[in-house]
């Protein structure tokens, strides 16, 4: 691959990375431990995430334990849920908290299918604007370093990249709205 274009693969890597991580961060219906991956305790001072300070366990498909290595933090990782955006209430049995998702209705996951689509619109569109920058910056070689012939060869494989990507998204997308929309 020509050094010109590794930074716009590079880039477009990076925003797939971005995407899975958004998509891993939605829940459909089964208890996933990556729902907890934003958010952090105060341990000791340090803003730290919940999976450095206790074992995270999903003992059923719809259940999350989060038992602690210090008891001390049982009610700091509870308080962290409760402020986060998760919108579950946690339980704590004295050595560890557990989180039960409900079943989701039916609103529920075709608004949460929405939200996955918009997240893989706003890909396509990050990766189509790393093309155009990508363009832009071949346009201003002309007369340089690289001929013309140079230059549509680099816009072609940058083409070709970002629909391979922009196709990455879509499956992508399509995968996890199946995972929500299946009861």
């Amino acid at each position: 691959m020509d050094e010109k274009l590794k930074a716009y693969d590079e880039k477009m890597t990076k925003t797939m990375h971005n995407l899975n991580s958004e998509l891993g961060a939605i829940r459909a219906g089964r208890a996933n431990p990556h729902v907890l991956d934003k958010i952090v305790v105060d341990y000791y001072g340090t803003p730290t995430p919940i999976q450095q300070v206790a074992n995270v366990s999903v003992p059923e498909a719809r259940m999350i334990q989060i038992q602690p290595w210090e008891k001390s933090m049982l009610k700091t990782i509870e308080k962290a849920i409760l402020v986060s955006d998760l919108g579950i209430n946690p339980t704590n049995d004295g050595t560890a908290v557990r989180l039960i998702f409900p079943e989701l209705t039916e609103e529920r996951r075709k608004e949460l299918a929405k939200d996955v689509k918009k997240k893989g619109e706003a890909a396509k569109v990050a990766v189509r604007n790393i093309r155009r920058d990508g363009n832009d910056a071949f346009k201003k070689l002309k007369g340089g370093e690289i001929s013309e012939d140079g230059i549509k060869d680099l816009e072609d494989q940058l083409q070709k990249m970002t629909d391979k990507y922009i196709k990455e998204v879509d499956k992508t997308v399509e995968a996890k709205t199946k995972e929500v929309m299946t009861v």
